[in-house]
């Protein structure tokens, strides 16, 4: 009766074992997922800081409406190579795959932000079909009863 007693308490004290180092290591796997976790967010805080320290700077700034924008200074000429393939040599086979890749920046500046204009005037679309339909109809009577461009019967000035 004894050794059954006894067989029984250790089988107790097994079971509480078991799930005792069961409940460790899934508290071990959670620690070490909130740990990359933690090391993936210091990296991205990192780089949004760099981010801006870089457009703290004027130089930084200065280039970026440069090459963006196309700002020049006051005296400076503005000189646009509408062919660069007849000025540097090279074929047109390694400029189309690069001009495919970059055709959303060959807009002018103007004509972007013309069309996020656009695109903010618009009413939000719903998941339904219909709204849709309607707001599409909505906006191609604006566009027909001003007999002019949709920009300008939403009121924004070119």
């Amino acid at each position: 009766m004894a050794f059954f007693i006894a067989l029984f308490i250790v089988a107790l004290g097994m079971i509480q074992l078991v799930s005792t180092f069961h409940t460790y290591a899934l508290s071990l796997a959670e620690l070490n997922g909130l740990k990359r976790q933690e090391s993936s967010l210091i990296a991205q805080k990192r780089e949004l800081e760099n981010d801006i320290a870089r457009w703290n700077d004027k130089s930084y700034v200065t280039a970026q409406a440069r090459d963006r924008l196309g700002f020049v200074f006051p005296g400076e000429v503005a000189v646009r190579v509408a062919h660069p393939e007849a000025v540097t040599g090279n074929t047109s086979d390694s400029t189309n795959s690069s001009s495919s890749a970059s055709q959303h920046s060959t807009l002018p500046w103007y004509s972007e932000l013309s069309y996020a204009f656009k695109k903010a005037d618009e009413p939000v679309a719903r998941s339904t079909g219909s709204s849709k339909t309607s707001t599409e109809q909505n906006g191609t009577k604006s566009g027909a009863g001003s007999g002019g461009s949709s920009a300008d019967s939403n009121g924004s000035k070119h």
